[in-house]
Formats: structure tokens, C-alpha cells, sequence
């Protein structure tokens, strides 16, 4: 195993427990006493697998779950509690747990917890490191069939083409750093260094010294000259990814550096010159930051010349299949027991596409890998994905039968945009079945309006079934009835459908 398991538990009786059972496992363990010391210990380590304690003061598990996707950290988590009932677990579940454990574990019961989650990450580097080995990435190789998608695409080949700086923009995991390399693949630098930095994942302490450099015995532990990221990547491009977590003060020599072409070294006595093409991404809305005082506004106009908006996968559905077909080529690839796993099911697939996907396509990525191991056959199926059954049902009928879903329909094969496309023409575009855009006075209705014709529409259509209503809809089933409160329609009429 390349990594360590960390344990994070306030209670030292605990943590000695785990980190006995598991070093009796044959593996190598890091213990944390809260949740603030646990993802300190997960952006500063290598760890493998993570077993959290679901109740702890100040930052509790489910923050911890929802830190870690924050900052993009892919460690499985394994959660373990001695309290709570199927609803603390179904959250925890929701934010990105791999797996859970109901104090006090048994240690067979923790074992293939840890082998279970360790198989995933495995794969999942696996796969990652697959693939492209030190070939430039381009736009052809970016997967999508989703307009939204496609208009990104678009102004980043405009991007590519010129060398001003460029800040993408999106939430976790949408494939920010994938639309960078993109960029650097397709423009004049694509044979120069491509060099990455997490910002959000460098301790504050050492973050000058990572991006400029420093001089040997500049500080204490400083035992060699660094020459720093910007000049590693002299000549090519620099990726500066989550900058809106840099100290203000480092903000300060950033904007020296992207204004001269400069650099100052930790200790040193000379600037370096630099040459590179600068592309910052962030999660976070910096124009807030800047309102705030959190972010410097000479450098936030410096970086967003050229900004780019990464839709959220909820936004481009029609990627899901796509994607998916993406990962499990990339499983058969590989090695090991998941390497059978040749195709998803209809029901699964369209499961998957009812998702909203919080943590976007990396969320996705992560589930079809972990439903690989889980799965007994060459196909993935709803039951290889429990956590995200968990979270769909109510909006999707899993267990009844659907018309989409049936086995001897060929339409539940195709990909959501064609489905959607063949129900249109089966309905014959029935001008009765139109929403009226204005009033009699020839007026825009309001949105209002149009939302509660549009919701009696569907129930309508859908004869009261109120999970079909909540999934044709695109909300959820409690979203609905606050809605249909809202509107005045009595929910209480339909709870049974």
C-alpha cells in the first residue's frame, strides 16, 4: 500500500484501539484528534484511506466529508459512529463516504472496510495514471456532447491562441485542471512544462517558498536551494489551481510576477526573470473575496482577462453516459478483479443521469470505479451504487418498472438528449400540451405563473405519480411539495404517489 490509513477520532482510547487493529493489518497508520488536525493531515501526507469519526467537536465528520470535496481530496473515507441512526449514515453517505462502521467495530468488519476502500483508490490511480503519459492534451480529447459544454470549449481554443492569462472558473471537480492542459495542448507552449500547484493545499507557511523559491538556510529547514514553481515552469505554463485560498501576502508577490515577469527567491538577493503563461482556476466566486477583503483587486482584474465558466455536471447531462463509457474503458484497461466490468445497465445509467452530482464529474468518476469492485458480474447495475440509490430514490422509481426503462426498449440504450428528443416526436410537439408565454394583455407572464401551470402540467400528465412528477421536473420529491404549498395545491392528496 503506497499510503498510510489516518485516523480521526477525539477520543485517544479509540484512536489507540484503530491504530492497534490496524497496524495488526499490515498497514501503516496516521492518527488526528479532530477534524481541523485530520485535513491538515490529508494535504500534508500520504494517505491512503481515511477512517472518520462522525461525532467530534468544532469540525465534525460530515465537515470533514464536505472539506474534502471542497479541496478536491479523493481519499475514501470510512466512517464510523456510535450514535445516529440510518439517517446519519445515508449523510455521510451523501458527502462522499466510501463506507461506514457502527462503533465498536469488529475488526473483520473494519478490515473489509479498509480492503474495500483501498481497492477503490487503487483502481482509481490506476486508471488516472493511464491513458496519455506525456502526451499534450488537447480539446478532441476532452469528452462531451453537451452544448453548454461545447460554448466552453469554444472560447478556450480562443484562449489557446493567445498567451494573456487565463482564470477558470467552476465548482470542485467539473474538469478545470482538464480545460488547462487543454489550453497549454493546444496553443504555442504545448512541448513546454506544464506545472500544476493546489493552492488550497500548501500550508501557509510554506507557500512563498513553493511558488518563488528559496535559498539554502533561508529558514530553518531550508537544507537546499528550491528553485520554486514559476521557474520550473519558465518557458511553458503555470497552472495555479484553488488561488483563491492564497495568503494576502503572497498575493502581493503574485501580482509582481504576473505584472514584471519577476520573482523573489526566500533569502535570495536577486529577482529571477521568469517567462510563462499564467492560468489560474478556482471553486470560489473571487469578486465576493475582493468585496470582502480577502482577495487583492488589482490582482483579481490582473487574472480574470480571460475567464472561463466550467458548467456543473447537473448542467450538461448528456455528458453522463459519455463519461461513464469513458471510465469503464479505462477499468478494462487495467488489471484485477474489476477489469470485467464491460458496460452499465440501462436502469443504472439512467439512475446516474437523475443524480445532481455535487462533486461533479470527479464524484462520478469515483462512483463507477468503487461500483467496479463491488460489482459481480460484467456489468454495473443499480446495486453497485448504493450511495447514489440512496440519494435518488424519491425522485426516480427504482423498484417499478419504467417505460424508459424497460428491457425491450431500445430507446432506454440511448443517451438522455435522444430520449428526450424521441418523446417529443412521439407527443407530436401536441400544441395543448404548450405553456402559454404571455397573458391576454400580450405581457410576459411572471415566472410564477408559468412554474405552476407547469407543475399542474405534470401531474396532470403523469396522473398523480409524484415521483415521475419530481423526476420529470428535475427537483426533488420535498422540493415539489414545498412548491405545491407555495402554489396553494394541497400535497397531501398525492403523498401515496
Amino acid at each position: 500500500m503506497a499510503g498510510s490509513v489516518l485516523i480521526v477520532d477525539d477520543d485517544p482510547v479509540q484512536r489507540r484501539l484503530l491504530s492497534a487493529a490496524v497496524a495488526r493489518y499490515g498497514y501503516s497508520c496516521l492518527t488526528a484528534e479532530d477534524g481541523e488536525a485530520g485535513l491538515a493531515a490529508l494535504e500534508g501526507g500520504d494517505v491512503a484511506v481515511v477512517v472518520l469519526d462522525l461525532v467530534m467537536p468544532g469540525l465534525d465528520g460530515i465537515g470533514v466529508l464536505k472539506a474534502m470535496r471542497e479541496r478536491g481530496i479523493d481519499a475514501p473515507v470510512i466512517v464510523q459512529t456510535g450514535r445516529g441512526g440510518i439517517d446519519t449514515v445515508v449523510n455521510a453517505m451523501r458527502n462522499g463516504a466510501f463506507d461506514f462502521v457502527v462503533k465498536p467495530a469488529s475488526p473483520e468488519r473494519l478490515k473489509a472496510a479498509i480492503e474495500g476502500a483501498l481497492k477503490v483508490e487503487a483502481l482509481g490511480t490506476e486508471a488516472r495514471r493511464g491513458g496519455r503519459r506525456g502526451a499534450a492534451l488537447t480539446f478532441k480529447d476532452i469528452i462531451t456532447r453537451s452544448p453548454a459544454m461545447e460554448r466552453v470549449l469554444r472560447v478556450a481554443q480562443k484562449a489557446a491562441a493567445s498567451t494573456i492569462p487565463v482564470l477558470i472558473e467552476g465548482e470542485s471537480g467539473v474538469g478545470k485542471e482538464l480545460v488547462a492542459r487543454a489550453i497549454q495542448g493546444s496553443g504555442d507552449r504545448r512541448a513546454k512544462p506544464f506545472v500544476t500547484v493546489n493552492c488550497g493545499a500548501i500550508p501557509e507557511n510554506l507557500v512563498e517558498s513553493i511558488l518563488f523559491g528559496h535559498e539554502k538556510g533561508s529558514f530553518t529547514g531550508a537544507t537546499e536551494k528550491h528553485v520554486g514553481k514559476f521557474v520550473e515552469a519558465d518557458t511553458g505554463t503555470l497552472f495555479l489551481d484553488e488561488i483563491g485560498d492564497l495568503p494576502l501576502d503572497v498575493q502581493v508577490k503574485l501580482l509582481r510576477a504576473v505584472q514584471d515577469g519577476e520573482v523573489d527567491p526566500v533569502g535570495g538577493r536577486a529577482t529571477a526573470k521568469v517567462d510563462i503563461r499564467l492560468i489560474s482556476a478556482t471553486h470560489r466566486n473571487l469578486l465576493e473575496q475582493v468585496k470582502e477583503g480577502r482577495f487583492r483587486e488589482d490582482l483579481f482584474y490582473r487574472l480574470h482577462v480571460f475567464p472561463i465558466t466550467v458548467p456543473p455536471l447537473r448542467e450538461r447531462r448528456d455528458d453522463i453516459p459519455l463519461l461513464v463509457a469513458h471510465f469503464i474503458a479505462q477499468i478494462a484497461a487495467g488489471n484485477g478483479r474489476a477489469q470485467r466490468v464491460r458496460a452499465v445497465t440501462p436502469e443504472a445509467l439512467a439512475m446516474l443521469e437523475a443524480h445532481d452530482w455535487p462533486g461533479n464529474i470527479r464524484q462520478l468518476e469515483n462512483a463507477v470505479f468503487r461500483a467496479a469492485v463491488l460489482a459481480e458480474g460484467d456489468e454495473l447495475g443499480i446495486d453497485e451504487f448504493p450511495q447514489i440509490r440512496a440519494q435518488v430514490e424519491g425522485v426516480i422509481d427504482l423498484d417499478a418498472p419504467h417505460p424508459s426503462l424497460h428491457p425491450g426498449d431500445r430507446r432506454a440504450s440511448l443517451p438522455a438528449s435522444a430520449r428526450r428528443e424521441a418523446g417529443r416526436a412521439e407527443a407530436g410537439e401536441a400544441a395543448a400540451g404548450a405553456l402559454r408565454a404571455l397573458d391576454g394583455d400580450g405581457e410576459i407572464r411572471s415566472l410564477a405563473e408559468i412554474e405552476l401551470d407547469m407543475i399542474r402540467m405534470a401531474i396532470d400528465r403523469y396522473e398523480g405519480q409524484m415521483s415521475e412528477v419530481a423526476r420529470r421536473l428535475g427537483i426533488g420529491r420535498s422540493t415539489l411539495y414545498r412548491k405545491m404549498r407555495e402554489h396553494g395545491i394541497d400535497p397531501e392528496r398525492y403523498r401515496a404517489g
